[in-house]
């Protein structure tokens, strides 16, 4: 059986390829993401999944290799990572009382018989109504520049979140069933 590789540095998504049993390490993908505003978020996550995983597996031929990308989309705009505080406050106040999407986008690889798997996950989140004295509780909770959308679910959601559908795994960054899914049909094991 081979290696897992997990071809992010995302602590969320190691958490949570750990909390599904898997033995992995981690090798993170030296490229550069695609994230323009415009993009269709369904082909972004999966050219940039399959980017990482494709990268790492070019170096690590004999492992099984995972990639995975994740965005926020409202009003026909990606949301990626906020740059700095004052875009965070702001993809906060546009999501506030709304409904946007979460895709993920997974990519699994391996050099040694040229296995490709690839999947897009989308789930719903509904926002309650934030006004600027939430906002700025949530962000000195929370550290948000590392998250797409500017928020973090599984961190003080019940301050701004009103509910979700679809898989909570996949808000936070790796949708667990998909991934063991695609995971075993590459043969793995957890």
């Amino acid at each position: 059986m081979s290696e897992l590789i997990l071809a992010s540095v995302s602590p969320r998504r190691r958490e949570l390829l750990a909390q599904a049993g898997f033995a992995f390490r981690v090798v993170p993908a030296e490229v550069t993401e695609h994230e323009a505003p415009d993009a269709d978020p369904r082909h972004m996550v999966l050219h940039n999944a399959a980017l990482k995983a494709e990268w790492v597996s070019a170096r690590h031929p004999e492992a099984t290799v995972l990639g995975a990308d994740t965005t926020v989309f409202i009003d026909n705009v990606v949301l990626n990572k906020p740059r700095d505080p004052a875009e965070a406050r702001a993809m906060l106040r546009r999501l506030g009382g709304r409904t946007h999407t979460v895709f993920t986008g997974l990519a699994v690889r391996r050099g040694r018989d040229a296995l490709k798997l690839d999947l897009g996950v989308a789930s719903e989140v509904t926002f309650k109504p934030l006004d600027d004295a939430t906002i700025a509780l949530y962000l000195d909770r929370v550290h948000t520049l590392d998250k797409a959308g500017g928020y973090a679910i599984q961190e003080q959601g019940d301050l701004i979140v009103a509910g979700f559908t679809g898989s909570l795994t996949n808000i936070i960054g790796l949708p667990l069933e998909e991934t063991k899914q695609l995971l075993t049909r590459a043969g793995l094991k957890h």
